[in-house]
């Protein structure tokens, strides 16, 4: 096996490049992700290597991309389409919540659909209105769909592997604002050594920072925030644990409890608005859980409940690292 420092970008292309190897199935689809490499250069190089039959520049028309990723995949096909900015969603939505998550049940297990939606989501890059959303808890109150975001380079790459490989539609949230963040990815050389670098299961949290006061939970662009708290915390004598939550539906609710049982204390942080957010649920399920065991209450720390504000406001809507540290202020006073 061999390690190297790459950004979240390169790692998801270089996870794309290594699937369409592996697999004359998969293919790749989205409004300009062949001549171009996507807006964000994702796919940069995939088409010239693989060709325009397998990496597809389609139409503006997102219902269009994946109701033909939904045909593709009937006809055995993997499909692999990006959804351009996070809130370009919803002209999809009724493809993928209607059909897309329900064919599995429809057919009693007959017929399954492995597509995999990539959608770049989150705010962070000055961007305009329906550039900066983060939908991800609309998508995982939907039975059938699998909802992750990778924070840093190496789940990026392993995680965009599982997924592809899974049977069942997978809705693959990319931090756009980590893109360019760099971390080491351990590539596997053979197919015998692949089992050893991966690191984990798909839906599986990971504990990123150990701690004994507090648990700090979150996913995507979040975790880096919370790390920079923990840290913060720790020159104030306060011992934070960050969990990388990497899965939003199915939620490792083990992997929260077994962390709050030895906490005692627990904040849930994520960019999308705090009301009716995936938090919400992480909140109320480890209440029950865990009402022995907690301290104080849940805390969330998130967006605000409104529309996502121009770009020169959002530096006041994103939760930050003052807004991190008085959560974990006020729940260890309790």
């Amino acid at each position: 096996m061999a390690a190297e420092k790459v950004a979240l970008a390169k790692a998801i292309n270089e996870s794309l490049r290594r699937a369409m190897e592996s697999d004359p199935k998969v293919l790749i689809m989205g409004e300009d992700v062949g001549k171009l490499g996507g807006v964000f250069r994702v796919t940069d190089g995939l088409q010239k290597d693989f060709g325009e039959e397998r990496v597809i520049d389609t139409p503006l028309a997102e219902s269009g991309i994946v109701g033909t990723a939904i045909g593709l995949a009937l006809r055995g096909y993997r499909p692999v389409v990006e959804i351009q900015f996070d809130g370009f969603v919803f002209p999809a939505y009724d493809q993928i919540v209607t059909q897309l998550a329900k064919m599995h049940a429809r057919a009693l297990g007959k017929i399954k659909l492995p597509v995999v939606v990539r959608i770049p989501y989150g705010g962070g890059i000055g961007a305009v209105e329906h550039h900066s959303e983060s939908p991800e808890a609309l998508f995982a109150h939907v039975a059938g769909l699998k909802v992750v975001s990778p924070s840093n380079a190496s789940d990026a790459f392993w995680m965009m592997q599982q997924a592809i490989q899974s049977d069942d539609p997978v809705i693959f949230f990319e931090p756009k604002r980590r893109y360019w963040d760099k971390g080491e990815v351990t590539w596997s050389t053979s197919s015998s050594d692949a089992d050893d670098a991966i690191p984990g299961p798909l839906h599986k949290a990971t504990v990123v920072r150990e701690g004994s006061d507090l648990t700090l939970v979150a996913y995507g662009p979040m975790v880096k925030v919370c790390l920079e708290a923990a840290a913060a915390a720790q020159e104030e004598g306060k011992s934070i644990e960050v969990l990388d939550l990497r899965s939003m539906s199915p939620i490792d609710f083990d992997s929260v409890q077994a962390s709050v049982e030895k906490t005692r204390h627990l904040v849930v942080v994520h960019e999308a608005p705090v009301f009716l957010g995936t938090g919400a649920e992480i909140a109320a399920r480890i209440t029950e859980r865990c009402f022995y065991h907690l301290e104080a209450p849940v805390l969330r720390v998130g967006g605000y409940h409104v529309p996502y504000p121009p770009a020169r406001l959002e530096e006041e809507y994103l939760p930050g690292l003052d807004r991190v540290l008085d959560a974990v202020d006020r729940s260890l006073a309790y």
